[in-house]
């Protein structure tokens, strides 16, 4: 049985005389409790628990669970991203390392360009010296034959001067070549 039903049934029971006096009787008397406006405010409750129910309780129970999906599709979001951001740096430090490679890779091939071009313009250098050896020796060989030349000239001026004077005659041209020839045959021998 409900409380309602129980006073009632406590009110009923109960003579209504003055000696006989029933707790129940007494408390709602106390309070000024009335059975109309006890049942007015009881269905006036009830229409309010039920209005609030309707109207405040269950759109505010949706508004929950709509914030409760958006809570865990964004949580949901967050974990992809997460996994995005860690795929990406996987990505970004595999690209890293790929470049790295290619600048080593490029590094060591210029090493090499510029050993090999340095070992190539090592020896355009050497031949060029010695090409330019060569063109000094040979400048050098013509200069000592053209001065040995005039050497002979001049040696063979002064042989024939000296043999004028010591013969005391003048020579001709056949005698003065015979006498250059003798004395640059016993001078190179």
């Amino acid at each position: 049985m409900n409380f309602p039903a129980l006073v009632l049934a406590a009110a009923e029971a109960a003579p209504e005389t003055a000696e006989a006096t029933n707790p129940v009787t007494d408390v709602l008397r106390t309070f000024h409790v009335t059975w109309a406006n006890f049942f007015a405010q009881l269905i006036t409750f009830l229409l309010v628990a039920l209005l609030l129910k309707i109207f405040a309780f269950e759109p505010v129970q949706q508004m929950l669970e709509r914030r409760r999906q958006r809570i865990a599709r964004g949580e949901a979001k967050l974990r992809e991203i997460e996994e995005q951001m860690a795929e990406s740096e996987k990505r970004t430090a595999e690209a890293i390392e790929a470049a790295n490679q290619q600048a080593r890779r490029l590094i060591d091939e210029a090493r090499e360009s510029a050993a090999a071009l340095g070992e190539r313009k090592a020896r355009e250098a050497v031949a060029s010296a010695q090409h330019i050896l060569a063109k000094a020796e040979e400048a050098a060989r013509a200069e000592r034959e053209k001065i040995q030349a005039e050497l002979r000239t001049e040696f063979g001026r002064l042989v024939t001067d000296t043999t004028a004077r010591v013969t005391g005659k003048v020579l001709d041209e056949n005698d003065q070549r015979r006498i250059n020839e003798e004395a640059l045959t016993r001078l190179e021998s």
